[in-house]
């Protein structure tokens, strides 16, 4: 199976560039940006097309949302084409106000945000136009290196001694982005041999939790790694901020149906953010980047 993949410095990208190295039945042609043509889509001639997300929508300008949008427009028209698979993944922040119980895919998002609203939009879209398509719906991405990964910024920030301020009130599932690239070959596996299970799929991590939880668990957990290897380092603290005064805002996502139709369940968070953290110590001691596919 050949995968090309858009966006080659994004933490998603990286990650199955490191799932696609264990396996001998996945090939991948890697993207610099998100930009695709239909020559260039026949040029490669891959099984699937995947689009990784924009992690944090309603942080960015505008204008990068709108293009965004466009971008895997253009994709969908190069896909369509070909009639090459389309996998387009997308924040859990188009749920903008939450839900008081798990959202299930059936759901379609309806913010009120303007980018937001341009996202949904091309969701629309492709499920009009398309069959070949899915959308794969990812609570907040971590991971240990590239764009959008979070995880990376929470731990420079503490070993610099800086405050880490991070929402209390938003709940939701931190998802590592190593889980959803072994998730997504697998997925894209079945989907090639056959399996008529296209659509929209949630996939996130277990363990609902807020911002300043999840960060104040990685100070606990990086504090517990530095001092077992001896370290004494002052780490910055957590600050909780609040931005929704009369309640909690819920964005946690149900994913059975990923469960039920391709076989995946969801790894925990704490035991991602773990690992991860043995390979950002092994790391240190050789004075190398992280490489997340690493063995502790």
């Amino acid at each position: 199976m050949k995968l090309l993949i858009l966006d080659a410095g994004h933490c998603l990208s990286l990650a199955l560039a490191r799932e696609a190295s264990r396996r001998f039945d996945t090939q991948l042609v890697i993207e610099p940006d998100t930009g695709l043509t239909p020559e260039r889509l026949a040029e490669v001639a891959p099984d699937a097309v995947i689009v990784p997300p924009l992690s944090h929508p309603l942080s960015l300008a505008p204008a990068a949302v709108m293009a965004h949008a466009d971008a895997v427009e253009a994709c969908l028209d190069a896909c369509l084409s070909q009639d090459v698979a389309l996998v387009w993944c997308v924040s859990d922040q188009l749920y903008e106000e939450g839900f008081s119980e798990p959202i299930d895919e059936h759901l379609v998002p309806a913010p009120k945000d303007a980018g937001l609203r341009r996202l949904v939009q091309t969701g629309d879209r492709i499920r009009a136009e398309y069959h070949r398509h899915v959308i794969v719906r990812l609570g907040p991405l971590f991971a240990l290196e590239g764009s959008h990964a979070w995880l990376n910024r929470i731990i420079d920030s503490l070993m610099a001694g800086d405050e880490a301020r991070a929402a209390e009130d938003v709940i939701f599932c931190p998802t590592s982005a190593d889980a959803v690239a072994l998730a997504l070959v697998g997925m894209l596996q079945q989907l090639n041999c056959g399996a008529n299970a296209w659509g929209a799929y949630h996939l996130a991590g277990t363990e609902p939790v807020s911002a300043f939880g999840f960060t104040s668990m990685v100070r606990t957990l990086l504090a517990t790694h530095l001092e077992g290897r001896g370290e004494t380092v002052p780490l910055g603290e957590v600050k909780a901020l609040s931005h929704h005064h009369d309640a909690k805002l819920h964005r946690v996502l149900n994913c059975r149906r990923v469960l039920d139709v391709f076989g995946v369940h969801q790894k925990p968070w704490r035991l991602e953010v773990e690992r991860m953290l043995d390979v950002w110590c092994l790391a240190r001691d050789d004075g190398r980047a992280p490489d997340e596919g690493g063995t502790p």
